[in-house]
């Protein structure tokens, strides 16, 4: 699918449009160099000696052209699409994204620029004005809007995020698309990625309702399809279930350019993703998240592994898949709770880095399930920018681990009765009323998370009757303890928080 970026003269197509290409790791087509390489002239040139029509023509043959090659990044000419032809081509071959800005940020930017336009021969800023008069109608045509007075580089991720495009490059390199459908365009994605022999690990639950899809994608695509299933939830994730996955793989035949597909939720993610970082010393793997909490963490950042008893994730490695796809449509089939559940982490998502996307979260449930793409979007884009900045949790990305050392602690305590993201819930608003009692946060903090929390149906408080004392072991055993500390990171604000190292745990807890 081609991403055409489209506006008038001085919107920055092309500048935003090799930012993004850059980002999307796509080449990069500026579709009048292409008229003016056919034409052999300047398009200028073309205009004075053969007229506009003959322009359109040339633009026209141009489009048939590029569309023709490999995904791509295109920045159009101003009128290109004012043609119903050009337009139905480029719409039936990708996305078309409209850049628009003020009309004297167009005048500063055209006034430094050498290019000789002919449409804006003579007094530039009546001309200019006329155009995009004429134009208004068309351009409020097109619905993915973006403005364009920005820096180049922020229009360039508002982009990314609008399209559910990402390409990650700090520990591997792999793309990350949230596409509705996109779990039928699995096979097509693997293949032309060069991803050989895939076989797709899931669980009994998910199976029923999503591996005749998978099947019918790979096998459409000219793969054998193969499922390996295990059994469903967070007791199976042990080094039990990861010895039957690396048998499972050689009585298969799995080799070293074989594939494994995660089809599923974190456990499926964590525990397939590890499996295959150790199988034959590492194969390749995909990610296809059944569940919102795994779409906009889980899957993100590399991170693999299975529990012990004493605390989860206490083994694992990072291990980036080759590929992540966000299908927001199979979350259709995920029971309520856990997507509630899984919200617990896109507010943690909003506290960090997304005042925008935590004030969407305070609009409720409803609101929420009538939305999810764009949710998923915000709360994978936040996550992305942050593993991109710090891939091995070396600095900031520890900020991710918001509401996970209380979370984790409480939800072991609770012999995992507590869902994942109910347990985060409660560590956020802990958490944030420490930081409070401390002078790190703002008054009120506290109260205005388990608010927005409460709202989706979230727990805020730890349960009665759960022990204090197993509390603190449980925290002193997280995989984030370091020395005789334990580092936190606590909400200063909506959209802030500060990694703080604590000795006194029980402190944490004095509320309680």
């Amino acid at each position: 699918m081609h991403i055409f970026l489209y506006g008038p003269v001085g919107a920055g197509k092309s500048t935003v449009g090799k930012i993004l290409a850059d980002n999307l790791n796509l080449p990069f087509v500026d579709s009048d160099q292409v008229i003016e390489t056919n034409a052999g002239m300047p398009i200028f040139e073309i205009m004075a000696q053969h007229g506009e029509q003959a322009c359109r023509d040339l633009e026209t043959a141009a489009l048939k052209q590029i569309i023709n090659d490999k995904e791509s990044v295109i920045a159009l000419g101003g009128g290109a699409l004012l043609r119903e032809e050009n337009r139905a081509l480029v719409e039936s071959n990708g996305k078309v994204i409209l850049l628009m800005a003020e009309l004297a940020t167009l005048l500063g930017r055209l006034r430094s620029d050498s290019n000789q336009r002919p449409l804006l021969a003579g007094d530039l800023h009546e001309k200019l004005k006329g155009l995009l008069t004429q134009r208004q109608e068309h351009y409020n045509s097109f619905s993915l809007c973006f403005d364009a007075n920005q820096v180049p580089q922020e229009i360039a991720i508002q982009i990314q995020t609008g399209l559910g495009r990402f390409h990650v490059s700090a520990m591997g390199k792999y793309d990350v698309i949230v596409q509705n459908g996109g779990l039928e365009n699995i096979g097509e994605m693997l293949k032309s990625r060069g991803l050989q022999n895939p076989i797709f690990v899931t669980d009994h639950n998910i199976a029923q309702f999503h591996a005749e899809n998978m099947s019918a994608s790979l096998n459409k695509a000219g793969f054998d399809s193969k499922m390996i299933p295990i059994p469903a939830g967070e007791a199976y994730k042990n080094l039990d279930t990861i010895s039957e996955l690396w048998k499972s793989f050689l009585e298969n035949g799995l080799h070293r350019k074989s594939t494994v597909i995660a089809l599923g939720g974190g456990v499926i993610g964590d525990m397939a993703g590890f499996a295959s970082a150790t199988y034959m010393r590492g194969i390749h793997w995909v990610g296809v998240p059944t569940t919102l909490l795994s779409m906009v963490d889980a899957s993100l950042g590399g991170k693999t592994g299975f529990d012990l008893p004493q605390g989860k994730n206490l083994v694992g490695s990072f291990y980036p898949p080759k590929l992540v796809l966000a299908d927001p449509q199979v979350l259709k089939t995920l029971p309520e709770a856990e997507l509630i559940s899984g919200l617990a982490e896109v507010v943690k998502h909003g506290i960090i880095s997304d005042p925008e996307l935590f004030d969407l979260c305070s609009r409720g449930l409803d609101w929420i399930k009538a939305n999810l793409e764009e949710i998923v979007k915000r709360a994978m884009a936040v996550k992305i920018k942050i593993i991109e900045e710090d891939p091995y949790e070396k600095g900031f990305r520890a900020a991710l681990n918001l509401g996970h050392t209380v979370g984790h602690a409480v939800e072991l305590v609770s012999k995992f009765e507590l869902r994942h993201g109910e347990a985060v819930a409660i560590g956020m608003v802990v958490e944030a009323n420490y930081a409070e009692r401390i002078g790190i946060a703002k008054l009120g903090l506290a109260h205005g998370i388990a608010t927005v929390l409460s709202k989706l149906g979230l727990p805020t408080s730890i349960l009665k009757g759960m022990p204090r004392e197993k509390i603190i072991q449980a925290m002193q055993m997280d995989k984030k303890k370091n020395a005789k500390t334990i580092r936190f990171a606590f909400p200063v604000e909506i959209g802030r928080v500060e990694l703080v190292e604590v000795t006194d745990l029980a402190s944490v807890l004095e509320e309680l």
